[in-house]
Formats: C-alpha cells, sequence, structure tokens
C-alpha cells in the first residue's frame, strides 16, 4: 500500500481501478481545495524547474485553470489582465535583467 495524500486528476482513481488496484479517495471541502491546490501549484511548479519539461507547464496551466474556476474568473478574463500588464509594464520577451537602480543623490 503507498499513501499519496494528496489532489489528483478526476480521472486518477479510475485510471488506478483499470490497472487492478483499489484507490481510496474524499471530496475536498472548498478550504481544502484552494489549500490543496496552492500546494499542487507548489509542487507542479518544482517539478518544472527540475526538469524544465513542457509536461510540467501542461499541469501548471491546470492547476491555474482549477484556481481561476475556484475564484470564478474565466481564462479570458485573466488572458485580458495579462493583455493588459503587458501593454503597461511589458513582457519578457527582450530578456531585460535589471542590474541595479540609482536613486537621485546617490
Amino acid at each position: 500500500m503507498k499513501t499519496y495524500k494528496k489532489l489528483v486528476r478526476d480521472r486518477i482513481p479510475d485510471i488506478i481501478l483499470k490497472e487492478g488496484s483499489l484507490p481510496t479517495t474524499h471530496t475536498l471541502s472548498d478550504k481544502e481545495y484552494i489549500k490543496a491546490l496552492n500546494k499542487k501549484l507548489k509542487e507542479e511548479v518544482k517539478e518544472y524547474l527540475e526538469e524544465e519539461n513542457i509536461e510540467e507547464m501542461v499541469d501548471i496551466l491546470e492547476v491555474i485553470r482549477a484556481i481561476l474556476d475556484y475564484k470564478n474568473v474565466t481564462y479570458e478574463e485573466i488572458e485580458e489582465k495579462r493583455i493588459k500588464k503587458a501593454k503597461k509594464r511589458g513582457t519578457f520577451k527582450e530578456r531585460v535583467f535589471l542590474e541595479k537602480v540609482t536613486e537621485p543623490g546617490d
């Protein structure tokens, strides 16, 4: 027996059953769910940073979509905010690395 105690994708229990094992699951409360999503986001980002694998980016996006859904924010709304911020503050395409800022009087 393996113990996981983590949020998994919806179809994982069915996949486990088809493989001949028996999963034990329960449905999270709202408070537990957002806490588990945030933990899952950290986990997926850590995995991406370790492996730099595009599949991990897919997992990150799936978790972000779930968080947006939980917070009743559409992907379109977040994309509008992203575009607005990009117009105001730019993106990361030019690879600008800020070394330091000298204040007046320094």
